[in-house]
């Protein structure tokens, strides 16, 4: 029995993924990133969370209504919290008060449901460096947030490999690009720019 792990991330292009000031999804949403949405949150799963986003979450969506919240709210959700109690005002939810990537490893063995976690931060900077994210799913909303971004999964994070599974352009002007992430290892020889050769 195994499962896949999900990491689900939306940004702008210089990989921010909020930014004061900007409304969300930078304001540049259409019909097709929200139908994206609802087809990706249409599939059995169990969505996994930081404490920090969980929060946000569980207030957005009692204050917004998007077509895909009434879906996110009936399915089951994990947060990896040393402060969080049950109960945790959104249901379906469970605490873990335990390391998340010593969790996460053995939920992937143990159970069958694929899991999926967007946003998150620091929970999945952590995963992706331990090796344990099947499928980087990104989606790049076109826009550069410059000095206002913050919350960028990548900076500082681990070095990753990634190989393409699935580039598709939403509206026209959004770009969703699905990767299975692999750690970075040693530079096999030849690869790269060759110096030139002494005549």
């Amino acid at each position: 029995m195994s499962t896949t792990f999900t990491v689900d991330f939306f940004c702008s292009l210089d990989g921010y993924g909020s930014a004061r000031d900007w409304p969300g999804y930078w304001g540049k949403e259409g019909p097709e990133v929200i139908e994206d949405r609802v087809r990706t949150f249409a599939q059995d799963q169990v969505l996994v969370f930081g404490a920090t986003t969980f929060r946000e979450f569980r207030h957005f969506i009692t204050m917004f209504d998007e077509p895909y919240y009434e879906r996110m709210n009936q399915l089951p959700k994990l947060v990896f919290s040393s402060t969080l109690e049950e109960p945790l005002g959104w249901r379906n939810s469970t605490v873990l008060n335990e390391d998340a990537v010593t969790a996460i490893e053995r939920l992937k063995r143990t159970t069958d449901v694929p899991m999926r976690s967007h946003g998150s931060i620091t929970l999945n900077r952590a995963l992706l460096a331990a090796g344990l994210v099947d499928r980087l799913e990104v989606i790049i909303f076109p826009a550069v947030t410059g000095r206002a971004g913050e919350a960028a999964l990548f900076h500082g994070g681990a070095e990753l490999d990634l190989e393409l599974i699935e580039s598709t352009v939403l509206d026209g002007r959004t770009q969703k690009l699905v990767y299975a992430p692999q750690l970075h290892g040693e530079v096999p020889e030849g690869v790269g720019p060759q110096r030139r050769r002494a005549s």
